[in-house]
């Protein structure tokens, strides 16, 4: 082999050696966990702004997509019901799955419906947890004196950071509150009960 030729297979074998792999490239290109609430948030502003003019169709169409994408709606469905989810059907599963992440996302467009000024404020460096998970905080800048804080727990999910629950003022678990909400529903009609509660419940956010 020539010297040229020699120099150049060198440099092709070491570029190749220092490039990605397919999971490394998604990995990095991966949006992180700041990025991903960072984008949510806008999202919901942008809800907020436009709310009375979208109505609630139009903040449930604008939501939906970026709603799926930062938020772990099938983890958090399962989190919800516990031991139980282990001993339901998987078209049952489903229809949970659909029912929760339906409820979620009208609960959204409801909630963020109209612009006063507000901002939020979005930590770029996460608290990191021993289990691999991390803590976004944030900050909602009201009219109040005081900003409504509200810090995001993400896991890493098929190479994205998806949100597995949200905790107002550091303390108050939206799974949790979700759980203890549902708990008798489930005690006493199961998980078909369930459903048709959440389906209920989207239907009457949507007005």
């Amino acid at each position: 082999m020539k010297p040229s030729r020699s120099i150049a297979f060198a440099l092709m074998v070491a570029a190749l050696a220092a490039a990605p792999s397919g999971a490394q490239a998604q990995a990095a290109s991966a949006p992180t966990p700041a990025a991903t609430v960072q984008a949510l948030c806008d999202a919901l502003i942008s809800a907020m702004k436009q709310g009375p003019a979208l109505g609630f169709a139009g903040r449930r169409q604008l939501l939906e997509p970026e709603i799926r994408r930062a938020i772990d709606l099938p983890l958090m469905t399962r989190l919800v019901l516990g031991p139980p989810w282990r001993t339901l059907t998987p078209d049952l599963q489903r229809q949970l799955v659909d029912a929760f992440s339906d409820y979620s996302i009208s609960t959204y467009a409801n909630r963020f419906s109209g612009f006063s000024g507000e901002q939020f404020s979005v930590d770029p460096a996460p608290t990191h947890l021993e289990n691999g998970d991390v803590i976004v905080h944030t900050k909602l800048v009201t009219k109040d004196p005081e900003p409504v804080r509200l810090d995001y727990l993400m896991r890493s999910s098929g190479g994205s950071w998806k949100i597995i629950d949200v905790y107002l003022s550091g303390t108050i678990s939206e799974l949790a509150a979700r759980r203890s909400e549902f708990s008798a529903v489930l005690r006493q009609g199961g998980a078909a009960a369930l459903v048709e509660t959440l389906r209920k419940k989207a239907a009457e956010l949507s007005g």
